[in-house]
Order: structure tokens, then C-alpha cells, then sequence
């Protein structure tokens, strides 16, 4: 089974924060995670230096190759930066879970 993740620490949420499964909104300096698994990508995020993670809201998102999930990443880390709340990109479709 193919896999890959990434890590992004160090992101500032933007205004508005991060929607989030578990903990609602979180903002702040976040840490940002992408596993992908083969057929889906798995996005959290966390407070740097925290232990905990949280769903990011709209993840697991379908992703049918590792190229595409770094993408996912990379989208995500820049959507995190700008905040208003948001979650997966709405472009990666909708929940594979």
C-alpha cells in the first residue's frame, strides 16, 4: 500500500482561525499534517508543541495520488494562513470517510 505524509509547523492562522471536527475553531500557531494513504489524504492540524490533534473540517478528502496530496498540503497550509474559518479546500471534493 502506497503512503505519504507531510508536516508544516509554524503556520499562523490568519483571523478567523481553522475549522476544526473536534474543538471547533482554532487559531494561533498551528502545526499542519497530511497523511495520504493511497486513495484519501488525511488532513490535522495541532498547536505547535501540542500533543493533540484535530481533524481539519472536510478530511478525509478523496486523493488518488502522492503528487495530488502534497498539493492538498500546500493548499492547506495557505488556506490556514488566511483563516476565516476554514477547512479542506472545497476543490478535493467531499468527505471520502
Amino acid at each position: 500500500m502506497a503512503w505519504a505524509s507531510w508536516t508544516t509547523t509554524g503556520v499562523y492562522a490568519g483571523a478567523g482561525g481553522v475549522s476544526t471536527e473536534e474543538a471547533g475553531r482554532i487559531s494561533g500557531n498551528l502545526t499542519v499534517h497530511t497523511t495520504w494513504t493511497g486513495a484519501q489524504a488525511q488532513v490535522a492540524v495541532q498547536y505547535t508543541g501540542s500533543s493533540d490533534w484535530f481533524t481539519l473540517s472536510g478530511s478525509p478528502v478523496g486523493c488518488s495520488s502522492e503528487p495530488e496530496s502534497r498539493d492538498l498540503h500546500q493548499a492547506v497550509v495557505e488556506r490556514v494562513r488566511e483563516g476565516a474559518g476554514t477547512g479542506v479546500p472545497l476543490h478535493w471534493g467531499t468527505s471520502a470517510a
